[in-house]
């Protein structure tokens, strides 16, 4: 593997930590101190302001904008995409001292600290201003959103003169005139602007999709003077206040911010409603309540979700990094709402959802918050019918799933990927099912789950075709998960998915009508579906070419792989990351380098139907080709090196994907941060090192330790109960909170899991 760590955070086990500013790390910093409560997020760029390279970014789950492409003369080619919209900046502030105006990129300051604390959500920052004139002012800065009450935050700025007494010009409020960076400009209408003695609000209105966002701000400072400045996309409050030295004055801001997403009536009326509410909501909030809220949220998450390594502290601190990002990103408090490629940390790929979130992101929440997994598979459920919209679109019966959307819709505007890549809808079957098989909710599954099968099945029998002597079925002229070969036929992951697809969507069919009559009968006449068409979903599904070769033991990416050029990845520089910035495209596709794992992610997926000797052909043929260019991929490596004993690779695969973006290895974490790889890094434990699986009848484990930890600790919810897992030098231990009587497997041997613990040796 040719990227390296660039570590520049302190250590520490519950602390992202920051000792001194350095401008060349602005953006990178930016993404790393992000806050987010899944209703909304924020960049951890300067509230004060900021000249240099920044990103001053907030985002809203499900506000987003559109743009009308070019109409191609090729049928099947998006003419429209939809992007996340930059927002108002509702903690803008700007400070002035003696006619200067502090700005972090021109003024001097010293004693810069930064800290994320992990377990409170509360991110804190301070310095020292040096005035031209030889004057001191220190200024701490703390911020946080409520998980509790989730359209609020909170800002409080303190300000201690070291040296001197007088007046500081702070101005504090509403800014809509953000650039979207991607289209180049402001995405915003603001429609009114309102003051009180303590409040100012702003009602904006998205351009293109009108959607609705009411910011207000509540101040609470003692102040000699305000004034206010209303601007077209602008309300700021101007507080002139009166400091003394060695005092410290404080400065406190609660925002409230309510979105309008739909354009309904029922939308359009309970967001007035809200906004009817807001005064008398914003002035009963107070700054001691959400904090103690919040971090009694926190401490509930941590208590249910935390996983604990000892004697590596720079892992520890990787995966709280990544658990907290997760929570942060998404929680299950709105059913059907998405997971950005990115979170709510950036624009790169617009805010939209990929087949990430049922194959990499899903697990963590089935096993940490079962009811925010359902809710999460939800949005599918609700986006059914863009997807039929989309299979015809390709020639194509039933549903194709987007690529890439926000609202259902298709927003990839690179052809080969949104026409070729046919697993964002098996990655969708394989939710459901991966759902199913650990809570056992065959209810969800039959009543939302059958008719995306149906429509799914119906696509990929249309899509596929029969081979030219009529004995096997593939699928032709498509992409698989590795991106860097397209237009292939038999890709091994999309055939493999399409089986095993087609046979859930038979075992559906066949419980639903045993155990749910009525909702098959319904699902049956509904989607219009007849025998001679199951019979044609279990032909296909028995009949899928599955190309691999016997001698070896190696499963074919896809026809003709194995003749392609080789090139040897390692002998690739640095500086040529990421490959799509440094080479043409052409170029890319001109070897059997692997952008991320096609067939070791299908044995990932699927393990228990592989043997031990398949999974070591191929992992030690596969893996010295893959540049890990996506951050899909370190974490596959790790997990099927830790399964086949080789302890020191999945050790360096689980660092990179653990700290993939606090130590920005793919030098592109100022863009955002990558939450497809911060959710692998918790399956890099709990799947990888902890050896469980979920994918048979059985939950079952086979641990082991690596050589540089002195023990770790996971939990996870499993039927009901939560089971907890610790394993040191010697022993596996694990019990459950309830005392439920789990049947589980270690090292293929059967367990009763109760509230008692059980203590298995570790088999080296």
């Amino acid at each position: 593997m040719a990227k390296s760590a660039d570590i520049y955070y302190k250590v520490h086990p519950w602390k992202i930590t920051e000792e001194g500013f350095n401008k060349d790390y602005a953006l990178v910093s930016e993404s790393i101190f992000s806050l987010g409560n899944e209703y909304m997020g924020t960049r951890g760029s300067f509230e004060e302001g900021y000249s240099g390279n920044s990103l001053t970014g907030n985002y809203f789950n499900g506000i987003y904008e559109s743009i009308q492409l070019e109409k191609s003369s090729y049928k099947g080619i998006v003419d429209k995409t939809d992007f996340i919209v930059n927002s108002a900046d509702w903690l803008y502030t700007r400070i002035e001292a003696d006619g200067e105006l502090l700005d972090l990129n021109t003024v001097k300051f010293k004693d810069f600290y930064r800290e994320l604390d992990l377990k409170s959500g509360i991110l804190t920052k301070s310095y020292i201003w040096v005035l031209a004139n030889g004057k001191e002012i220190k200024l701490e800065f703390t911020r946080f959103l409520s998980m509790k009450e989730a359209e609020t935050a909170v800002q409080r700025i303190t300000i201690t003169p070291l040296n001197f007494s007088g007046e500081i010009m702070l101005h504090s409020g509403i800014d809509f005139t953000q650039i979207h960076h991607m289209t180049g400009r402001n995405m915003w209408k603001v429609v009114s602007g309102s003051a009180h003695e303590s409040t100012i609000s702003m009602l904006g209105n998205t351009i293109g999709t009108d959607q609705s966002l009411l910011v207000s701000c509540k101040f609470l400072c003692d102040y000699i003077k305000k004034e206010d400045e209303q601007e077209e996309k602008q309300y700021i409050r101007r507080f002139t206040l009166l400091v003394e030295e060695g005092k410290t004055l404080e400065f406190t801001k609660i925002i409230r911010n309510i979105s309008r997403k739909g354009k309904s009536d029922s939308d359009k009326k309970a967001f007035e409603k809200k906004c009817e509410e807001n005064a008398a909501v914003l002035n009963a909030l107070t700054y001691s309540k959400l904090k103690s809220e919040t971090i009694a949220w926190w401490d509930r998450a941590w208590q249910e979700s935390d996983i604990e390594i000892k004697g590596d502290e720079l892992n520890q601190q990787g995966i709280r990094y990544c658990i907290f990002q997760m929570h942060q990103t998404y929680h299950g408090a709105d059913k059907g709402t998405i997971i950005g490629a990115k979170g709510l940390t950036g624009e790169a790929y617009s805010g939209n959802t990929f087949w990430d979130t049922e194959a990499y992101c899903l697990p963590f929440y089935i096993f940490n918050n079962p009811q925010a997994a359902k809710h999460l598979l939800e949005f599918r459920y609700l986006t059914l019918s863009e997807a039929m919209d989309r299979a015809k679109d390709l020639d194509c019966e039933g549903a194709f799933y987007p690529i890439a959307t926000i609202t259902g819709r298709e927003c990839c505007t690179l052809w080969q990927h949104a026409s070729l890549q046919l697993q964002a809808s098996t990655a969708v079957a394989y939710g459901y099912w991966h759902y199913e098989n650990i809570t056992g909710d065959n209810q969800f599954i039959f009543e939302k789950g059958l008719p995306i099968l149906i429509e799914v099945s119906r696509m990929l029998a249309s899509r596929g075709d029969w081979s030219g002597d009529g004995i096997r079925y593939g699928f032709y002229g498509v992409m698989g998960p590795d991106e860097f070969q397209m237009m292939v036929n038999h890709n091994c992951y999309t055939n493999y998915m399409g089986k095993k697809t087609l046979e859930y969507t038979l075992d559906v069919l066949k419980r639903c009508s045993e155990m749910a009559p009525e909702i098959y009968d319904a699902a049956i006449r509904d989607r219009g579906l007849t025998e001679k068409e199951i019979e044609k979903f279990r032909m296909i599904a028995e009949n899928m070419y599955i190309p691999y070769q016997e001698e070896t033991g190696i499963f074919e990416q896809h026809e003709g792989y194995f003749n392609l050029p080789h090139i040897d990845i390692d002998r690739i520089s640095m500086e040529e990351f990421p490959l799509y910035h440094h080479w043409t495209y052409d170029r890319i596709y001109r070897n059997n380098m692997l952008k991320q794992p096609d067939v070791l992610m299908m044995m990932l997926l699927y393990n228990k139907d592989f043997t031990k000797e398949q999974l070591e052909s191929n992992y030690d043929y596969y893996e010295p080709k893959c540049i890990h260019e996506s951050s899909l991929s370190p974490s596959v490596h790790s997990i099927l090196a830790s399964q086949l004993k080789k302890e020191e690779e999945a050790y360096k695969f689980f660092g990179f994907a653990t700290r993939m973006d606090l130590d920005n290895y793919n030098r592109n974490t100022g863009e955002g941060l990558h939450t497809t790889s911060i959710a692998a890094a918790w399956m890099n434990i709990v799947y990888g090192f902890g050896g469980m699986r979920s994918d048979g009848k059985e939950l079952s484990f086979a641990p082991s330790l690596p050589k540089q930890w002195e023990g770790y600790s996971f939990r996870v919810h499993w039927k009901g109960d939560i089971l907890f897992v610790a394993i040191d030098k010697d022993h596996m231990r694990i019990s459950s909170k309830k005392g439920s009587g789990i049947k589980i497997l270690i090292y293929e041997k059967e367990y009763t899991i109760g509230q008692e613990e059980v203590v298995v040796p570790v088999i080296r």
